[in-house]
């Protein structure tokens, strides 16, 4: 399944919990895609979604955000799920602002929240 979209997801560690209950919640449409995933993030998922074609990365703070970052800028990631926990100083921010600044670039949709998440989710069931 070569052709399938690449999801990429990232949570912050205040929102893991949410990004899997979400793909918990729309796993039946997640399933059709192939994902990557920083690595904590990816095993939170998995947890909640073993049934789910999930690449694993490094995790966010250790290169997981720059590995998604090249896979953008290469054209394999077709679309970015990011809770992004607004309230809490990351230490990697650097990384993460030059993730969604390549997203931006690159024209990739994005969502930050779970709100835009389940817009994403809805408009690109393919």
């Amino acid at each position: 399944m070569a052709d399938r979209k690449c999801l990429a997801l990232i949570a912050h560690d205040q929102k893991k919990d949410d990004l899997a209950a979400f793909a918990k919640e729309n796993e039946a449409v997640l399933s059709k895609w192939k994902i990557v995933a920083t690595g904590t993030t990816g095993g939170r998922v998995l947890d909640a979604c073993p049934g789910l074609d999930i690449t694993r990365l490094k995790s966010g703070p250790l290169g997981g955000d720059q590995q998604i970052g090249a896979m953008i800028a290469t054209g394999d990631v077709d679309f970015l799920i990011f809770f992004v926990d607004p309230l809490t100083a990351m230490p990697h921010d650097v990384d993460v602002k030059a993730l969604m600044r390549l997203a931006i670039v690159y024209d990739i949709p994005m969502a930050l929240n779970r709100a835009t998440a389940e817009e994403l989710i809805a408009f690109r069931r393919d």
